[in-house]
């Protein structure tokens, strides 16, 4: 029948028309997709603030080992046995701490190395985004894609019912043909409904992910640059991803934190000064001046110091375990995504061959059938194995992109920098180095505003 032969026909067009019309207003690549999520993540600037917050608590122990310096003014009346008296008085005072056996430098360290290690959960969020906005993408075009492979099958489906309906009306097929006709072309609209509910949804997960809804979607990029072997991408990730190297320094925190509770206990020496002036209304104007030294040292704290000391020495111990079941799991997952990848290759390997048989039996059974040595049914069913493999193929291959960045991710090199896209990054340094001297006048915070006005740009 030469109407099946055409609706074979459209049946291998549309599909590739549905594909190739994306791209032709506005479209997106992935390298575009991955720059908008970056610029527009909502989350990157929730931790660069994190970030900003944990390099003040540099400034802050830097602080600590400064003066303190204050003034007090006060006034006060006295009446006594009808004589009555006015003072006003103006105190200058400063104090420092002039030693106290490491404890303030080694609070210094600790903010220091957590500086680091909130660099390095930056990092993860980084790749987190990313990997995000790789699944969005590949999840708009998979559901692009099925959304025009089911509106082919309506209109193969309609062109069968059509057939259907000739070939019933001249007796070749019973009334059983048509309304199986009939049933496949309901169900191959409610694929439809529900294909373009899910092209929906992943319009509103590309939005969260880069900041707005795609104009159109490009084919995938080829395929990054992987390591040769599973041993290899290991030990990539052993040695740079973020998290591990955070663990790290969360360790050098935690043994940081055991001598700060050990110095604790020791003495601390302070100096003061403090200049005076009074007026008063009997005896007139006064100035003194003093100076003090004062050491101090707990005695007794009521088990409160060596309970601190043995807390610190238990998070040791968290830490490190920490630091060990996080080398563990980054291993884990690069094997994970390694294996993933594989699977995803040998699925679509075979699913290609799928496709080419589906095609040569579809066509034969559309052949056959104008012959009457198949029925309707047959035909329909060769048709939806035709399309099921289609659609298979298509989430194979999104399977497969995110495999490809979900093992760049497992390695701890799924950011900007390594991705070469070319744009601004973040600067994580800027604001550390305009801060970690604890800034105060003008002239030291200019620096700090410059940097502020670049996080603004960003």
């Amino acid at each position: 029948m030469k109407r099946g032969a055409f609706a074979t026909f459209i049946l291998a067009g549309a599909v590739a028309a549905a594909v190739l019309a994306a791209p032709m207003a506005s479209a997106q690549s992935l390298a575009d997709a991955l720059v908008a999520a970056y610029r527009n993540s909502n989350l990157l600037e929730q931790n660069r603030a994190t970030l900003r917050a944990a390099d003040e608590d540099v400034a802050l122990a830097v602080a600590a080992l400064r003066p303190v310096l204050s003034w007090t003014a006060s006034t006060s009346y006295r009446a006594s046995n009808s004589v009555e008296s006015t003072t006003i008085a103006l105190e200058l005072a400063a104090q420092v701490t002039l030693y106290d056996f490491g404890r303030s430098k080694i609070g210094i360290e600790i903010a220091k190395e957590s500086v680091l290690a909130t660099r390095e959960a930056l990092v993860s969020v980084e790749q987190e985004v990313l990997l995000a906005a790789v699944r969005a993408y590949t999840g708009v075009k998979s559901a692009s894609e099925n959304v025009g492979i089911n509106q082919n099958s309506v209109r193969v489906i309609s062109e069968a019912l059509r057939a259907a309906n000739d070939r019933f009306a001249v007796g070749e097929v019973t009334r059983t043909d048509v309304a199986l006709a009939e049933a496949r072309l309901a169900a191959a609209r409610a694929g439809l409904a529900a294909s373009q509910g899910k092209l929906a949804a992943a319009r509103e997960s590309y939005k969260v992910a880069t900041g707005s809804y795609p104009g159109g979607i490009n084919g995938l990029p080829p395929a990054p640059a992987l390591p040769g072997s599973l041993a290899e991408a290991t030990a990539t990730a052993q040695r740079l991803h973020p998290a591990i190297r955070q663990a790290q320094r969360l360790v050098t925190v935690a043994e940081l934190a055991v001598q700060a509770a050990a110095a604790e206990r020791l003495p601390t020496l302070r100096g003061s000064a403090s200049v005076s002036a009074s007026d008063n209304s009997l005896t007139g104007d006064s100035q003194s001046l003093s100076l003090g030294l004062s050491m101090t040292q707990t005695l007794y704290s009521g088990g409160r110091l060596p309970a601190a000391h043995r807390k610190a020495l238990a998070s040791r111990d968290r830490a490190t375990a920490a630091l060990l079941q996080t080398t563990r799991v980054i291993g884990q997952n690069v094997a994970v995504s390694w294996a993933n990848i594989e699977v995803a290759r040998a699925q679509i390997r075979a699913i290609d061959q799928q496709i080419a048989a589906a095609t040569v039996a579809y066509n034969g059974v559309r052949e056959e059938a104008t012959l009457g040595a198949r029925t309707t049914l047959d035909v329909l069913n060769a048709e939806q194995e035709l399309l099921s493999a289609q659609a298979d193929k298509i989430d194979a291959e999104a399977n497969f992109q995110v495999a490809l960045y979900s093992l760049l991710s497992s390695m701890g090199l799924l950011t900007v920098e390594h991705l070469n896209l070319g744009i601004p990054t973040y600067d994580p340094a800027a604001y550390y180095n305009a801060v970690q001297n604890a800034p105060h006048t003008s002239v030291q915070g200019e620096s700090l505003d410059r940097v502020l006005r670049a996080i603004g740009k960003n």
